[in-house]
Order: C-alpha cells, then sequence, then structure tokens
C-alpha cells in the first residue's frame, strides 16, 4: 500500500472550452491563466515542501500521463462537459519516488490503521461531506454542523476538493463563505473557480456573474478559468452574446485567451451574429492550426449557408474531414439544411448517403431538411418517399413541411399528391392550414381549369379569416383565363386594387398570358387592365392590339425599354407570350422583331448550336409561339447559307425536349411535328433520341432549293 504524504498534494486543473471534450492539461504553476504561479507547495508543512518539476504550457495539446493506480485528481475545471468525480493528482517526479512512497504490508496489523491516515481515506472522507452538503439546508448554521466533522486542521486543499465536488448552486455560497472564514488560501481565485463551475453544472449564469462581482468587491483577481468557466456556462445556456461579453472583458483584467478559447469563440461569435469576428478568428484558427471541435465547425456552416455561401459551407466541412474531426447529426443535418436552401437536391442526396453510409440513423431534422432540399429542388420522387418513410415511422409533419410538399406539386402539376397530402394534413391533430397552404392548392386547381374548386378554395381560405394574396390572385386570373372567362379576369383584377394590392411582374406576366388565351374582340377589356397595372406593357400591346402606326423603329425601342424595366426572372415569360400573341394576331413580322430583340438581350440564349457535322435547333425554353418562329427564323437561316454557296452539315436537328408542357396536354414535340408535316420538310423523330427531329444535308438541300422555287 502507497501512502502519499500531504505535502506532495499538487493540483491540476483540465481546462476545456470544447463542446466535444478536447482537453487540456492545464498546469497550476505555469501559464498566466494558471491556478497557482510561482508559489511553493500549499501544505500545511511549509517546513517540508520540495520543489517539483512541472510541465509548461507548451504542452497544452498533449495528453496528460496516466495517473497512478493510488491517485485521486483534486480539481478539474471542464468548461463544457459533466466533471469526473474522481480525478488523478499531478505525479511526482520519478526521481523523488523513494521518499514520497511508503510500502506498508497489507498483512501487517497497522495496515488498517495507516489506511485510515492515507490520503485516500482523507479523499473519500472529503467527498463524502460534499455529497452530505448537497443535501442539507441552504444556511450557515447547517453547512456549519456538516463540516464539523471535517477533522484536524483545515488546510486549502480540503476546501478545494469539497467545493469541486458540489453540485447544489444554493448551498455552495455558504460553503465558500464557511472556508474562507476558517483558512487564509495562498491564492483565492481557486475557490471561486471552483464554486464557478458548480454553478455552471446548474446552468445559473446570473449566479455566477455575481460571484464575479464578489470577487472583484474582495480584491480577488480573477484568471483565465475564471473566464473560461463563465464563457461555457454562457455556451450551454445558448447565450452567445453573453460569452461575446464576457470574452472582451478578459483583456482589462490583463487575461491572455488561449488557443481553445479563441476556438470556442468561433462558435460564440457566429452564434451571436457577428459574422466578420468569428470568420476572421477562423482564418487564424487555420493558420495557427488551433483544435476545433465539432459544434464550431457546425457553426460555421451553418454561418455559411444563412450568409448564401452554400460553396464555403461544403469548404468547411472538407476541411473538418481532413483534420479528422468526426461528423455527427448536427454537422449532418446543418448541411442538408444548408444544401436545401442552395436549391442543390443532388448534394444533399450524396450527403445523405455518406450520413446513412457512415452508421447514422436519420432523424427527424435530416428528414426535414431532406424533405425541404428535395421540395425546393423538385425531385418529386425523393421528397414523396421521403414523406411516405416519415409516415411509415409515425413521425409528425409541421405545417412548413407540408406547405413545402403542396408548393413542389403546384410548381410541378402533380394533382393528385396533391390532394391526398391535403387530406393528411387536414386530418392532422397538430398542423393547420395557412395562406401558403391555400396559395398551392388554388394555384392547383387553377392551373389545371377546374374554376369551379379554384373558387371554392378560396371561399374556404376567406372564412378561415386570410385574405387573398397576389399569388391567389394571379393564379385565378390565370384560372379564368383559362376556361375563357374574360370578365372574371377583369373582377380578379379589380379585387387586387381594391384590396390595395400592386399589380408586380408576375401579375403582369400572367395577364400578359391570359391575352394570348384571349378572342381577338375582348382583348381590348385586358390591354386597360395592362395599362394600370404597366404602363410600359401596355405600349408596347398598343402597337398589336389596336395596330398603332410606330415610326422608324418605334416598337423596338419601347419593347427594348419594357425588358430593361422587369425583373430578370420573368423577361423570358414577357417575350414568349408577347411573340404568342404576334402569332395568333397573325403579326409574323412584329413576332421576329421581338424574337431578334430577345436574342439580342440574350433573353434567350444558346438556341442554336454548330459543329463540323451537325447544326441544331434548340426549342425546349421557348413557348408554341416562340418555338415556331424560331423555326421559320432557322429555315430561312440554312437558305440564306445556301444561297450564299456556304455548304450544309451532314446532319441537321431540331431539339423540342421530351414530355409534357405542365397543366398540358400538348407537348411541344408534337405542335413542332404537326407544323414540319405541314411544310412538308423532311425532318423525322429520331428512335434512339426523344424529342429530337433529324434530317441529312442531301434531303435537306433539297427540300429548301424546292421551297425556292415555289416562292419564286
Amino acid at each position: 500500500m502507497l501512502i502519499l504524504p500531504f505535502h506532495l498534494w499538487i493540483f491540476v486543473v483540465d481546462v476545456s472550452l470544447s463542446s466535444e471534450g478536447a482537453k487540456m492539461a492545464y498546469n497550476l504553476c505555469s501559464s498566466p491563466s494558471s491556478l497557482f504561479h510561482d508559489l511553493p507547495s500549499i501544505s500545511s508543512s511549509s517546513s517540508s515542501c520540495r520543489k517539483f518539476k512541472l510541465r509548461n504550457s507548451s504542452s497544452f495539446f498533449q495528453p496528460s500521463p496516466s495517473p497512478t493506480p493510488h491517485s485521486k485528481t483534486l480539481l478539474h475545471v471542464s468548461l463544457h462537459e459533466p466533471i469526473p468525480e474522481h480525478l488523478p493528482p499531478h505525479a511526482n517526479s520519478s526521481s523523488s519516488s523513494k521518499s514520497n512512497y511508503i510500502w506498508v504490508n497489507p498483512r501487517s496489523p497497522r495496515a488498517k490503521q495507516l489506511e485510515r491516515r492515507s490520503y485516500d481515506a482523507r479523499y473519500t472522507s472529503l467527498v463524502n461531506l460534499a455529497l452530505s452538503l448537497d443535501s442539507c439546508n441552504p444556511s450557515q448554521e447547517d453547512v456549519s454542523l456538516v463540516l464539523k466533522d471535517l477533522w484536524g486542521r483545515v488546510i486549502e486543499q480540503d476546501a478545494v476538493i469539497v467545493i469541486n465536488n458540489m453540485s447544489n448552486p444554493r448551498v455552495v455560497p455558504f460553503v465558500l463563505n464557511y472556508f474562507q472564514r476558517r483558512i487564509r488560501p495562498t491564492r483565492e481565485v481557486i475557490l471561486y473557480n471552483v464554486t464557478l463551475k458548480v454553478f455552471r453544472k446548474s446552468k445559473d449564469l446570473d449566479a455566477m456573474e455575481k460571484l464575479f462581482d464578489e470577487m472583484l468587491q474582495r480584491g480577488v483577481r480573477p484568471d483565465n478559468v475564471s473566464f473560461s468557466t463563465i464563457i461555457s456556462c454562457a455556451r450551454i445556456c445558448s447565450l452567445p452574446n453573453k460569452a461575446v461579453e464576457w470574452f472582451e472583458k478578459m483583456p482589462s483584467f490583463r487575461c491572455e485567451p488561449d488557443d481553445v478559447t479563441y476556438s470556442a469563440m468561433i462558435d460564440a461569435y457566429g452564434r451571436a451574429g457577428n459574422i466578420d469576428m468569428a470568420l476572421r478568428l477562423y482564418d487564424r484558427a487555420r493558420t495557427e492550426k488551433w483544435r476545433l471541435d465539432s459544434v464550431t465547425f457546425s457553426t460555421l456552416i451553418k454561418m455559411y449557408g444563412l450568409a448564401g455561401n452554400y460553396d464555403g459551407c461544403l469548404n468547411v466541412y472538407q476541411e473538418m474531414k481532413a483534420l479528422g474531426v468526426k461528423s455527427n447529426m448536427v454537422i449532418y443535418n446543418t448541411l442538408l439544411d444548408a444544401m436545401g436552401r442552395a436549391k442543390r437536391p443532388w448534394q444533399a442526396k450524396s450527403i445523405y448517403t455518406e450520413m446513412t453510409n457512415n452508421g447514422f440513423l436519420p432523424n427527424w431534422a435530416t428528414y426535414a431538411s431532406l424533405l425541404r432540399a428535395y421540395g425546393r429542388g423538385r425531385y418529386s420522387e425523393d421528397a414523396l418517399f421521403v414523406y411516405k418513410e416519415m409516415k411509415e415511422k409515425g413521425m409528425e409533419m409541421n405545417t412548413h413541411l407540408y406547405n413545402t410538399l403542396l408548393a413542389m406539386c403546384a410548381d410541378l402539376g402533380l394533382a393528385d399528391d396533391a390532394f391526398k397530402i391535403f387530406e393528411d394534413m387536414k386530418s392532422s391533430a397538430t398542423c393547420l392550414c395557412d395562406s401558403w397552404t391555400f396559395s398551392s392548392l388554388i394555384t392547383i386547381y387553377s392551373c389545371s381549369g377546374n374554376v369551379s374548386e379554384a373558387e371554392r378554395m378560396l371561399n374556404e381560405m376567406i372564412e378561415s379569416g386570410f385574405q387573398p394574396t397576389i399569388f391567389v390572385l394571379t393564379s385565378l386570373v390565370q384560372c379564368y383565363g383559362k376556361v375563357g372567362r374574360t370578365d372574371d379576369v377583369l373582377k380578379t383584377f379589380n379585387q387586387l386594387l381594391d384590396l390595395g394590392i400592386s399589380p408586380d411582374d408576375r401579375f403582369c406576366g400572367c395577364l400578359l398570358n391570359v391575352m394570348t388565351q384571349t378572342p381577338k374582340e375582348e382583348l381590348g377589356k385586358l390591354n386597360d387592365c395592362v395599362e394600370k397595372a404597366n404602363p410600359k406593357l401596355g405600349s408596347v400591346l398598343r402597337y398589336l392590339v389596336e395596330g398603332l402606326e410606330e415610326g422608324d423603329g418605334e416598337f423596338r425601342k419601347e419593347a427594348s425599354e419594357l425588358f430593361n424595366s422587369i425583373a430578370d426572372e420573368v423577361k423570358k415569360p414577357f417575350c414568349n407570350s408577347l411573340i404568342d400573341l404576334c402569332v395568333n394576331l397573325n403579326l409574323l413580322d412584329k413576332a421576329c422583331e421581338l424574337l431578334d430583340l430577345g436574342l439580342t438581350l440574350e433573353i434567350y440564349t444558346d438556341i442554336q448550336s454548330k459543329s463540323q457535322t451537325q447544326w441544331s435547333l434548340h426549342l425546349k425554353s421557348l413557348s408554341l409561339g416562340a418555338s415556331l418562329t424560331a423555326l421559320h427564323a432557322w429555315i430561312n437561316d440554312l437558305s440564306k447559307t445556301l444561297e450564299s454557296g456556304e455548304d450544309l452539315p451532314p446532319l441537321l436537328g431540331i431539339n423540342t425536349g421530351h414530355g409534357k408542357h405542365r397543366y398540358s396536354d400538348k407537348g411541344l414535340a408534337n405542335v413542332v411535328e404537326s407544323h414540319l408535316n405541314e411544310l412538308n420538310a423532311p425532318f423525322h423523330e429520331a428512335p434512339d433520341k426523344a424529342g429530337w427531329f433529324l434530317t441529312t444535308q442531301v434531303a435537306a438541300k433539297s427540300w429548301l432549293e424546292s421551297r425556292k422555287l415555289v416562292t419564286a
């Protein structure tokens, strides 16, 4: 049996600012933040003090040596994780091991007596005292009654051990006061630090701040451990602004934060919204190779995601993996959420696959992030599969997730799926329909021309206490236009004005699209609405609807001013609809002029492609009228090529894409094929390439020459 003399006790503090438990062996007699600074042993046996060789601050990131079997740690100050009950003390130097330990034969009659006097026995009794104090009443009298069992002369180590093992924040102030009256500590800050740790266990930041004020009133200067303990409590309590506040106080007390503290503050500054400071610290962390934990990386990924820097999210994730930091569910879910915001469903899918391959099971947050990513990215099959899996696992949906699915269905024309989802939503006890819900459903009914259901849903929306939004009224205009109810379009437009809503570019684009479906004799009614909603658009329409005479290039000039005044995302729909209207009114010259203007302003890009073996016309992004206009323009260009003496390539192709238009039974391929047949053009659908119509150089040349003869 080994007996460690009391005068050889040394305290070791383990300070960690990492929530994942990045530990630092913190020597108490080195560095500015240590608990003891150039002091001899604080044992009561001062006459027998010995000097010990202690580790310096350069060993911060090196693991502590393994404890001896009989050792106990007297003090542990961890900034995030629960504090272990027993920790090893600093081992004495090997050179003095013979004088530091005494072997006792366990068979000796005096063995039990010596054991009772040993360090192990005293340490155990002090821990038991701490447990008794936790259960006593918070009063000085009751605390004194418990501590009267503390035999012998009370020394500083006793106080540290007792307080360090306590967990009752209401009792600990009385215990601290008791020891302050009984002993004269060499460094009173140690007693305050272990008391702060007790408050941190119960997340009582207010009590910590009061204790800090008491320290200052008693003339006790706080050290790095004091601040790091308070900072860690602020982080645990999700109070990043408080963490920043205490961090920025450190210089005024001549406390220099260490690398671990700085690393933790990346997370705190990020959560507090000070992105610039967080990124500056992160740049410094990479340069100086600080140890960062997964919580900090999670905050960085979230920070980049909220800033819209989605490539930054992925870069941070790759750096985290390169540093050997293990990913966890929070990291994966944060990444999935960021990819959902970025509308990058393919990357969300890849991250989810990696997550499951690494043995993580998806939780509710994972499924919610996937639903948002797939829904916003219009990955309908994946989104509906995730929705089905959540239902099978009994996971509750919320209104936002239901609305995400309904909006996706509205955009993709998945009416049947939308109605099933809506029924599930109504049967849910926790989800209530909101304005977004009704808007998506009205859009679905409107785009499919189901007027009665669209109106019924509008009435239900109003009865539920929601006023129609501009999105709802835009959908209704589209619905009425689709079935030829022009007067109801006018009524809806007036309702919009009565609600004090200003028509936006999308609403005007919808009115313009309705005009492409309206008989010529009723166009004047709609033109009046357009004049009120967008005067520039009204001016362009007067040349088309009223046959306004134009001067030299006035139509092109006004159309150009219109396109330059509207948002980029509506320029192509505006141009498509204007060309469609020209085709309907047999104004082919105006249609060609608008197409040329669209190409000049780069509203249309990549319509044509040329290689040595094939020239192609790409019509996938064009409306029906714009596609036919582009087809005629391309055919004319081919004729001019032959007239100039230039040869055509071996193959010519027209790409219409495949599938149907949304909410329409007519596909572009069918319309183009029908028109090619009318022209007797030698283009035939490619059997191995859906949506492609091909012809050879010989067939095209023969057909173009025959057209020239017919025209002549």
